[in-house]
């Protein structure tokens, strides 16, 4: 059976829906900066999520080809993230998505190095014929954060997000959002697919001491 991170990291992946404290180590990823509505037709976002699909499924189905990579076990592509940020702004300001600073992103199993995300990176653009150059091999020390599932419509997060402060607060903890701490959404569903009031999305908020 296929590793499946959202059910061996189930503390990472599937936190009940009310706050908790969680420490997250570093991971990598593959990542593509933009900016802008992600809910732009036309924009750069959409766009950036078939390139990380790309590569992420060039790693994985390597095992189907000549290309061996040391350390490889099958595994289910983990689920699409997000980084955001507003200039400034201290948080999320949800009536504003055209001045959204994002990084959309994919975890990369520990297996991949960076030689073997640049073997995959030219392998997708051989196969593709597209251009891959925005994508990036990323990693991210996030440490100390408070999560959440957020149950229903992306745009009724301010909700849960209003929650979580209020945690924040009663565990005398302070927000730590910054240029290298961002605002944390891990999409467990299929936009496509679920109907609004149905998707689950992780939030997560970077924290310190007070």
């Amino acid at each position: 059976m296929a590793f499946d991170f959202k059910k061996e990291y189930k503390e990472f992946y599937l936190p009940k829906n009310k706050p908790s404290i969680v420490e997250i180590p570093k991971m990598n990823f593959v990542a593509v900066r933009g900016n802008g509505d992600p809910n732009d037709e036309n924009g750069g976002y959409r766009q950036a999520v078939e390139l990380l699909y790309g590569v992420s499924f060039t790693i994985k189905m390597s095992k189907m080809g000549d290309h061996r990579i040391d350390g490889y076990f099958d595994y289910v592509v983990p689920p699409l993230e997000g980084l955001w940020k507003q200039e400034g702004i201290n948080g999320i300001d949800y009536s504003h998505k055209e001045k959204f600073e994002w990084v959309s992103m994919i975890r990369l199993p520990d297996f991949v190095t960076k030689s073997e995300y640049d073997w995959a990176l030219d392998e997708a653009q051989r196969k593709k014929k597209t251009d891959f150059s925005e994508a990036e091999f990323f990693t991210y020390s996030e440490g100390l954060c408070v999560q959440c599932m957020h149950l229903g419509s992306y745009d009724d997060e301010p909700a849960t997000v209003a929650l979580m402060n209020e945690f924040i607060k009663k565990q005398g903890l302070v927000s730590d959002i910054s240029d290298k701490r961002r605002h944390h959404e891990i999409y467990l569903s299929d936009p496509r697919r679920t109907a609004p009031e149905k998707l689950r999305t992780v939030i997560r908020l970077p924290v310190r001491a007070s």
